[in-house]
This record gives C-alpha cells, sequence and structure tokens, in this order.
C-alpha cells in the first residue's frame, strides 16, 4: 500500500465516505480559515469537498457556510507550516516575511493559537501520567 500512487486511491464523500466512481464525483470549492493547501500557500483557506451526490454536496457547502471563517486560525496556520521548517528561535520580523503576513497578523494569530493549546491543555491536561490518573 505504500507504493501506491495518491492519484489512484479511490475518491471518499466527505459526508458519508462511501466510494465515489469516477462518473459520480461532485466537487465544491469552500472557504475554510483551517484549510492549509501543502504545495501553494496562495491556496491556503480553501477546502475542496467531494461528495457523492448532489445532496451531500448541498449539506458538505452548507456545514462550511455556517462555520465562521477566522482570519486570526489561518494566520495561525501560516505561522505554524513556516515554524515547522525552523531550527531555533525566529524573529517577528522573519515570520512575516516567510509567511507573507505582517507582523500584527503574526502576532494575532500566534495568540489565537496559543490561546487554543491553553484551553486544551486546561481541558486535557500537559499528558503527564499524572495528569492522566487525575482525569480518569
Amino acid at each position: 500500500m505504500d507504493d501506491m500512487d495518491p492519484d489512484d486511491l479511490p475518491e471518499l464523500c466527505d459526508k458519508c465516505g462511501t466510494v465515489i466512481t469516477e462518473d459520480d464525483e461532485l466537487y465544491a470549492l469552500v472557504p475554510d480559515s483551517s484549510a492549509l493547501h501543502e504545495d501553494d500557500p496562495r491556496l491556503d483557506g480553501k477546502r475542496v469537498l467531494t461528495a457523492c451526490s448532489i445532496d451531500h454536496l448541498g449539506d458538505l457547502v452548507e456545514e462550511y457556510r455556517r462555520r465562521p471563517y477566522l482570519d486570526e486560525e489561518q494566520w495561525a496556520g501560516k505561522v505554524c507550516r513556516v515554524l515547522e521548517e525552523q531550527d531555533g528561535e525566529v524573529s517577528l520580523e522573519t515570520l512575516a516575511l516567510a509567511t507573507g503576513l505582517s507582523e500584527q497578523q503574526v502576532d494575532r494569530g500566534v495568540a489565537w493559537h496559543n490561546a487554543r493549546a491553553r484551553a486544551w491543555q486546561e481541558r486535557y491536561g500537559d499528558g503527564c501520567a499524572d495528569d492522566r490518573e487525575e482525569h480518569a
């Protein structure tokens, strides 16, 4: 399975998981602040939805239409992508240049990410054995 070309894998419906035949493929492009394109940062913020029927595609589009687009979430993703490629500290100016964001956008994206990380840690702990025993 590791040698299989990803282009040879069947498409699955994003709503129900059904394998979709080539004749039944339906797609939509929707705004999604959590979406980061793996090759082209200009396509960040856009998600391709795949569906097996017009009804499922409509349901998926409506689901994303109701989901708020958060600039800070998008900026956080861009910052994280750059940081994954770096070793050590990275200056605010370097992050801004590498992400194409302003320094204020980088700051707001980092703050958004950190707030989500703190909320997760408050809810689930820091992963230490003592925390897991307390939450069991």
